[in-house]
């Protein structure tokens, strides 16, 4: 059956392959019954920079993720100072090396610029150094215990999953003539961000549902074809029993040079390979369909998630 299919598939001209990719699989047993999804139109390679995906909406960038961090640091200093202590935190040195990407989708479906695999291979931190890990800073006992709310040596204090019920609970612990807060300001900090109520939707929600969409998409039929002939065309240029791009490195053994000659050789395969069976276009778009799919189905959770996101957005220009 898939065999016939791919033969249809590579014969058909491209308005009649859209047609076919958008209609999709009409089995009815996977996906709780409701079978494969329709998909919209199918880009022909485009650049990752160019997908829009439903999830989007619901997930930070790389630069807004970093400004989230810094201000969950302003709150935990401000939480901090209240019993005498200077946190300045280690958030603000994370981004210092060479800029944050605007490309959130860079690497979704492995690499795929053709210009960056030709020029730097499967290193992602090309031109951009490679600094040390940001230290935390060194606390003293005292500021130890506020900002872990613990007790070196002694049984852990109780804490709370939201703000409102941390206001309610005694940590138990005092430093300075004043109480701790539950999990010390370190936890604090990031209920006041991400938790402030009981009807505070999980951080990680989004990227759960993102990261199951993902899963689905990896097992549609439309994408499992198109990785079948990328990797029939790796094979052809003399990279054989590679079956996803993301186990590329590490069949290759190419983790400790991941910018040098045979990985950019390989590189430039992997890439022109996917551009030869279009595997990112249609990748993007099953993904996109699975998105959607999840976004209906959790469509008031949502809501109540992008409306927290927006209050946390609030938050950090009053702190800014």
């Amino acid at each position: 059956m898939r065999a016939a299919w791919y033969r249809r598939f590579a014969a058909a001209p491209a308005t009649v392959l859209v047609a076919v990719l958008v209609a999709g699989c009409s089995d009815s047993g996977g996906e709780g019954g409701r079978g494969e999804p329709a998909l919209g139109p199918v880009a022909v390679n485009p650049a990752t920079v160019s997908i829009s995906l439903p999830m989007d909406a619901y997930t930070d960038s790389e630069a807004e993720a970093i400004r989230m961090g810094r201000v969950q640091e302003s709150l935990v200093s401000q939480c901090m100072a209240r019993y005498g202590f200077t946190y300045e935190g280690v958030s603000s040195s994370e981004s210092a090396a060479g800029g944050v990407s605007a490309d959130r989708h860079a690497y979704l479906f492995g690499l795929a610029d053709p210009a960056y695999a030709e020029a730097h291979g499967y290193d992602k931190t090309a031109g951009q150094g490679r600094p040390a890990k940001p230290q935390a800073p060194k606390l003293s006992g005292g500021a130890y215990t506020v900002m872990h709310g613990e007790q070196p040596g002694k049984e852990r204090a109780p804490d709370a999953l939201n703000e409102e019920d941390a206001a309610k609970l005694d940590s138990g612990i005092e430093v300075g003539g004043q109480k701790v807060p539950a999990g010390g300001c370190g936890r604090e900090g990031y209920r006041k961000l991400y938790a402030p109520t009981k009807d505070s939707v999980d951080l990680l929600f989004s990227f759960g549902l993102a990261g199951e969409a993902h899963d689905r998409s990896k097992a549609d039929s439309r994408v499992v074809e198109a990785l079948h002939r990328w990797s029939a065309c790796m094979d052809k240029s003399g990279y054989s029993g590679i079956k996803s791009p993301y186990e590329v490195i590490e069949k290759l053994g190419l983790e400790s040079d991941l910018g040098g000659p045979k990985a950019v050789t390989a590189a430039k395969a992997d890439v022109a390979c996917k551009r030869e069976v279009n595997l990112v276009g249609i990748w993007a778009a099953v993904e996109k369909a699975y998105q959607e799919r999840l976004v209906e189905e959790h469509a008031e959770t949502l809501a109540l998630y992008k409306k927290q996101r927006e209050a946390r957005f609030r938050l950090a220009a009053s702190l800014s």
